[in-house]
């Protein structure tokens, strides 16, 4: 591949995987280079309207952490969000070109599926029966239950049997060259 330029990035497009979305839905569509910040002030007052029920945020390849991250920026903001969430593949073409014509060689075209996600959020109630569907204070509920588990577990640590417990293991502890003595 020294001897190809990538000339050109077709990406072909792809339907949302939501039917009976309304037409005037808001889109986010993330980008790598998209700022979080300038992301999430534009959602943010497109959500607090009356008028407006939902938002899609979108993104592919190296955008899809920073989709989740808006999104989970905007249930954090906004409670009582439903959410459905879509992972799919989004099939790009790139054009490599030769960098000497005169070479004799052809030009490339390499087809990629890149992995992209595709998250709904409503105010409105959506159907818990969709697969992706997460309900409102669910997330809050897993990390409840989480830091539950994780504290019964420190304070079972913390009632002995540990490393400062007086035991006989594989290695007793050290008397300091001292036979009989600490």
């Amino acid at each position: 591949m020294e001897n190809y330029k990538k000339t050109k990035i077709v990406e072909k497009p792809c339907p949302l995987p939501f039917t009976d979305l309304p037409a005037d839905i808001i889109e986010m569509k993330v980008k790598d280079g998209s700022k979080i910040r300038n992301l999430m002030g534009y959602a943010m007052s497109k959500m607090e309207q009356d008028s407006v029920r939902q938002i899609l945020f979108t993104g592919s390849g190296k955008a899809v952490s920073k989709t989740i991250t808006c999104v989970e920026i905007m249930k954090r903001r906004l409670k009582e969000l439903h959410q459905i969430t879509k992972v799919l593949f989004r099939q790009i073409e790139e054009i490599w070109e030769p960098i000497v014509p005169e070479a004799g060689l052809d030009a490339l075209t390499v087809k990629r599926n890149i992995p992209a996600i595709c998250v709904l959020l409503s105010k409105d109630a959506l159907d818990p029966q969709e697969p992706g569907y997460q309900a409102p204070g669910s997330f809050d509920a897993f990390w409840t239950e989480t830091l539950k588990a994780e504290s019964q577990g420190q304070m079972k640590r913390k009632q002995g049997g540990g490393r400062g417990a007086a035991s006989t293991g594989k290695h007793p502890r050290s008397t300091g060259g001292v036979p009989g003595g600490p």
